[in-house]
């Protein structure tokens, strides 16, 4: 990675030449990008408890000692037992409650933070590599692409770009068919998601809805990134594509507090 990063045009040209920003020297914190994601997945987890009367309706009683059997509350006319924990059909001890707070805090700095450090492992080839991206050798990260990607309206323009920037082995790869094993199937995710290249923009002029149908192809402006795009499933490394105008104002938005 050096300090001169080209900035290239929908035909793979080199038109220009910047600097580096700064954010790319932030050094890799796993510890503060996986609090970060756990952080934001959180916020989508589905509340979940447990009728507070589960188990408890019942007229069930205990008959106390000296009949020769064990004092748990029991059926009226029959020696069947209720509403005990160990009794079938009887109550959970410590059931899940619907108004516990299952959302995971983060500090506002230690965000930010996992989101400079997410754009600088973005940065580095052997991290991107290491998290099973596959491209052509000859690709420099980071890769910016001029603002006329921003203007892309079908899908087949992307494909070709991809292609012609040597990134489509990616996308083939995040296309996957292997079902997922357990329950997930049944619960609208039976198939695992592959994550490809990601398209950071700074105006979305079109090339969200011509991407949206490639396996695994992400398109998100600069002022929405997050540390669960940079490095879904808290592994850092995800492959970036910017826009000019995004790369020149990563500095500028993402700067520290």
């Amino acid at each position: 990675m050096t300090d001169k990063v080209p900035i290239i045009n929908l035909e793979n040209e080199t038109i220009a030449e910047v600097d580096l920003p700064k954010i790319f020297n932030t050094p890799l914190k796993n510890e503060v990008i996986k609090r970060a994601v756990i952080s934001q997945q959180s916020r989508n987890f589905q509340p979940q408890g447990r009728d507070p009367m589960a188990g408890k309706r019942t007229t069930a009683i205990s008959r106390g000692t000296g009949h020769g059997q064990a004092r748990l509350p029991r059926l009226k006319q029959s020696s069947k037992a209720a509403f005990a924990v160990q009794a079938v059909g009887g109550h959970s001890a410590f059931p899940p409650l619907a108004e516990k707070n299952i959302i995971k805090k983060i500090n506002k700095k230690e965000k930010r933070l996992a989101i400079r450090s997410g754009i600088s492992a973005s940065g580095k080839k052997e991290i991107v590599q290491l998290r099973g991206h596959k491209f052509d050798e000859k690709v420099n990260l980071p890769l910016v692409i001029d603002d006329a990607i921003e203007d892309i309206h079908k899908t087949k323009e992307v494909k070709d770009l991809l292609n012609l920037l040597g990134l489509w082995l990616d996308v083939q790869r995040s296309d996957r068919k292997k079902i997922r094993a357990g329950k997930g199937k049944m619960r609208g995710r039976i198939k695992k998601i592959g994550k490809g290249p990601l398209f950071v923009i700074s105006n979305d002029n079109g090339i969200s809805k011509a991407a949206r149908n490639l396996p695994g192809v992400e398109v998100i402006n600069l002022r929405n990134l997050n540390a669960e795009v940079l490095a879904p499933g808290a592994h850092p490394g995800r492959l970036v594509l910017w826009s000019k105008t995004a790369f020149l104002n990563l500095d500028k938005i993402w700067e520290e507090l």
